[in-house]
């Protein structure tokens, strides 16, 4: 076993052993990854001290054997009802985890259903963020791999600085970014780019549309990239000719709030206390109203992870960790301002990973 998938596998079956549970069946696409290499877009991973399974049907067996050498193949036939009982059988554990937050309301009736007609004392207990919490401190194997995501993603904001202007569509500016993203090393990218303008911008998720590209106007634009399945995330809101006063106050406040969490931010503060530097900032500002989402979030094989920084979130930030820092401020009507780095907790200071002009 590589020392890698060695130490996940162990730091896993410590975190269940606390939690009186012999074993876990893993089905989430990114927990499944981390365990096992494993990047195919069906099976379930079964983890316990004995036994290292991973079931999968024959179009992803060559794939597993190659990703996943640690763990044994078991081949998944039609409806896991003519499968799971025989594997079921093998395991020798009485209380087998699953991933509450992700395992759908069916298929868990289904597995207890065939649990309550085998002769098996197994019994399924849901547990939340033990692998998610392992995810949250990447190894420096990760951190290199977020870094040459946000490379690709700095680049591409670059390019389309010089490409844009005015008359240029919101879907027009998309598609050159994500081109640009992939045809400089990105894999399919974590989430659609994200080009609003004017209006548009005070709508934080919005989609790109036909609408054309005005001077004197704020355009938010919010990218990644993807390298060997981790991601990078990045938001930028510029102008095409001199803003105006509003722009220049709302970026202002902005960029004070992000600056000013990356300078306090530190180690065992929690994700709550983090968010309500910026949003301190913002409120100051006049603005605390137009700041409708938290902070920021973990990036990794997920877009959004842990820890998550945002009002009330109690997760503890921690070195290793590597998530986004992100205010906005959105008004109706006028648009919005949202400015967005990739950051590094590293011996107890906030590292910027995303390199893009501010």
């Amino acid at each position: 076993m590589s020392p890698k998938t060695k130490s996940r596998i162990e730091k896993l079956l410590a975190g269940l052993g606390e939690k009186n549970i012999d074993g876990i069946l893993i089905s989430q696409p990114e927990n499944r990854r981390y365990l096992s290499g494993f990047d195919g877009s069906a099976g379930f991973l079964i983890i316990t001290p004995q036994k290292n399974i991973l079931a999968t049907d024959s179009r992803y067996t060559a794939q597993a054997k190659s990703q996943a050498p640690e763990y044994e193949i078991f081949p998944v036939t039609s409806d896991i009802e003519n499968w799971f009982p025989g594997l079921a059988a093998g395991l020798n554990i009485k209380r087998l985890g699953f991933e509450g937050e992700y395992l759908t309301f069916s298929l868990y009736r289904r597995l207890c259903d065939i649990l309550g007609k085998g002769k098996t004392v197994l019994k399924f207990v849901p547990v939340e963020d033990v692998v998610e919490s392992l995810r949250a401190v990447k190894e420096p194997g990760e951190i290199e791999l977020i870094a040459r995501a946000a490379e690709i993603a700095d680049a591409a904001m670059a390019h389309i600085r010089e490409e844009l202007h005015p008359g240029m569509t919101e879907k027009e500016a998309a598609w050159e970014i994500e081109k640009f993203m992939r045809d400089n090393g990105s894999q399919p990218l974590p989430f659609d780019v994200i080009v609003a303008s004017g209006p548009n911008s005070a709508l934080p998720h919005t989609q790109p549309s036909a609408r054309a590209i005005r001077e004197a106007e704020p355009i938010v634009i919010d990218i990644g990239a993807r390298v060997e399945g981790y991601a990078s995330d990045l938001s930028r809101t510029v102008c095409l000719g001199a803003p105006d006063d509003t722009f220049k106050k709302v970026y202002d406040t902005v960029l004070g709030a992000q600056l000013g969490a990356i300078a306090v931010i530190k180690p065992e503060m929690s994700g709550g206390e983090a968010d309500q530097i910026a949003r301190i900032i913002i409120e100051e500002g006049g603005y605390g109203e137009a700041f409708g989402h938290g902070l920021g979030h973990g990036v990794g094989l997920a877009i959004h992870e842990k820890p998550r920084l945002g009002s009330g979130s109690s997760d503890k930030l921690a070195d290793g960790m590597v998530f986004a820092i992100e205010p906005g401020i959105y008004i109706e009507g006028w648009g919005g301002v949202r400015i967005e780095d990739l950051v590094i907790m590293e011996a107890g200071k906030i590292r910027e990973i995303s390199k893009a002009r501010k």
